[in-house]
C-alpha cells in the first residue's frame, strides 16, 4: 500500500467524512449546555456529563452501538450505561442518594405545606392533556407531562416503564434542562403573582423536630404511598430507605456511601447516557420540540399552581404564610427552595425563607414520584 493510499484511508476514518448537519448542530447544542455548567454553574453536577455525553454520540455514534449491531457482538461503552437507566437501576439509585442527603424535617415541622408539593403537581397533569391534544398518545402524553415537575430521574423512571423509550433522550434532557434553568424560568412567574406585601412575608420560626419523627417519617411514607400505589416503590422506597439510613444514624458508612460516592458515580454513568441519547438521528425531530415546549408549559403551569394556592394560605392563616414558598412545590431539590429563598431576599434582606421552602420542595419529590404511580396504574403498568 502506498503511502497516499494509506493517508486517504487515514483521512477517511476521521469523523468529518461520516457526519450529517444534524451532528454538527448537536454538538454545538452540547457546546451551549457546556457553557451553561461550567460558566453559569447551572447544575454542573448535571450538565456536564449530560453535555459531554451529547457530544461524544454525536462524534462517534457508535459509542450508543448496540451488541446485536457490532461486528464482534460487543455493544459501545454508553449502551451498558444507557441499559441501567432503561433497567430503572440509575433513577433509583439516585433517588436514595437523595433521600440520603435530604431533610425532611421542614416539612414534618409544617405539614401543611404538603398541600403546596401537591399544588404544584398541576403542571403535570395539564401538560399530559394538552400533549394529547398535541397528538401524542397516553402513555406519551404521561411520559412527556412529568417534566412538569422538574425531576429528570423520575421522567427516566416513567418514560421507561411506560414503554416510550423512544422519547427518552428528549424527556430526559427537558426535564434536566429545566431543572438546571430553574433561577431563570422561577423568577418572573413568583413576581407576577404576587405583590410586595406578599412577598415581605415573614413566616415564623418553625418547630424542633424529635429524632422518632425523623425516623418514623420514612416508614411510614414508604408504608401509607406504597400500599396505595405498589409502582412507586423503586422510587419512594428507595428515597424513603435513604433518609432512614440519615436519620437513624446507625449506619453513617451506609449514609456516607449513597450520599458521595455511590450518588456521584450513578450521576456520571445517568448523565452521560442520558446525553448519549441525543443523537442527531434520534434528536431532531418534530416531536423533539413539542416535547420541550411542553416541558416548559408543564413547569411554568406547576410554579404557578404553587404559588396560588400559597396566596389562597397567606389569606387563610393571617398573612403567615409567604406565598412565595409555593414555588418549591417542584421537586428539584435545593434550588427550587433557594429560588424562593433568592426572591423574598431581593424585597427583605433579613428575611429567610429557605427552611420553610424547603417544606414543600421535599414534597414536591414525593408528589412527582406519586404522579408517576398513578399514571402507571392508569396505563397498567405493574
Amino acid at each position: 500500500m502506498s503511502f497516499f493510499e494509506t493517508l486517504s484511508n487515514l483521512v477517511q476514518q476521521t469523523a468529518f467524512f461520516n457526519l450529517t448537519w444534524g451532528n454538527y448542530l448537536m454538538m454545538v447544542v452540547a457546546f451551549v449546555f457546556l457553557y451553561l455548567g461550567i460558566a453559569k454553574g447551572f447544575e454542573p453536577l448535571l450538565m456536564v456529563p449530560i453535555a459531554f455525553g451529547m457530544l461524544l454520540v454525536n462524534i462517534y455514534p457508535d459509542i450508543m452501538l448496540a451488541p446485536e449491531d457490532s461486528m464482534n457482538g460487543v455493544g459501545g461503552l454508553l449502551w451498558y450505561f444507557f441499559h441501567l437507566d432503561e433497567w430503572t437501576i440509575l433513577p433509583s439509585l439516585i433517588f436514595m442518594g437523595v433521600g440520603a442527603q435530604t431533610d425532611f424535617s421542614p416539612l414534618i415541622a409544617n405539614p401543611i405545606t404538603f398541600l403546596l408539593g401537591a399544588a404544584a403537581q398541576f403542571g403535570i397533569y395539564s401538560a399530559y392533556f394538552l400533549a394529547i391534544l398535541m397528538g401524542f398518545n397516553g402513555a406519551a402524553a404521561a411520559a412527556i407531562s412529568i417534566i412538569g415537575g422538574a425531576d429528570g430521574p423520575t421522567s427516566i423512571f416513567l418514560c421507561n416503564k411506560l414503554g416510550q423509550t423512544s422519547l427518552l433522550g428528549p424527556i430526559a434532557v427537558a426535564a434536566y434542562s429545566y431543572m438546571s434553568l430553574v433561577p431563570i424560568i422561577q423568577p418572573p412567574i413568583m413576581k407576577a403573582l404576587t405583590t410586595h406585601e406578599e412577598r415581605i412575608t415573614r413566616m415564623p420560626q418553625l418547630r424542633s423536630v424529635s429524632k422518632l419523627e425523623k425516623i418514623l417519617f420514612p416508614i411510614v411514607v414508604t408504608t401509607v404511598v406504597c400500599l396505595l400505589l405498589p409502582t412507586t416503590a423503586p422510587l419512594v422506597g428507595m428515597l424513603m430507605l435513604g433518609n432512614l439510613f440519615k436519620e437513624s444514624g446507625v449506619v453513617k458508612q451506609l449514609t456516607e456511601t449513597a450520599s458521595n460516592a455511590m450518588m456521584y458515580i450513578v450521576v456520571i454513568m445517568l448523565g452521560t447516557s442520558v446525553g448519549a441519547s441525543t443523537s442527531a438521528a434520534a434528536f431532531l425531530k418534530v416531536d423533539t420540540l413539542k416535547i420541550v415546549v411542553l416541558g416548559l408549559v408543564a413547569f411554568a403551569f406547576g410554579t404557578a399552581a404553587g404559588v396560588i394556592l400559597g396566596k389562597v394560605m397567606y389569606i387563610l392563616s393571617g398573612k403567615k404564610i409567604n406565598p412565595l414558598i409555593g414555588s418549591a412545590g417542584v421537586s428539584a431539590v435545593p434550588m427550587a427552595a433557594r429560588v424562593s429563598q433568592k426572591v423574598a431576599a431581593e424585597y427583605d434582606p433579613t428575611n429567610f425563607l429557605l427552611m420553610q421552602a424547603m417544606g414543600p420542595n421535599v414534597a414536591g419529590v414525593i408528589g412527582t414520584a406519586v404522579a408517576a404511580g398513578t399514571f402507571m396504574a392508569v396505563y397498567g403498568v405493574k
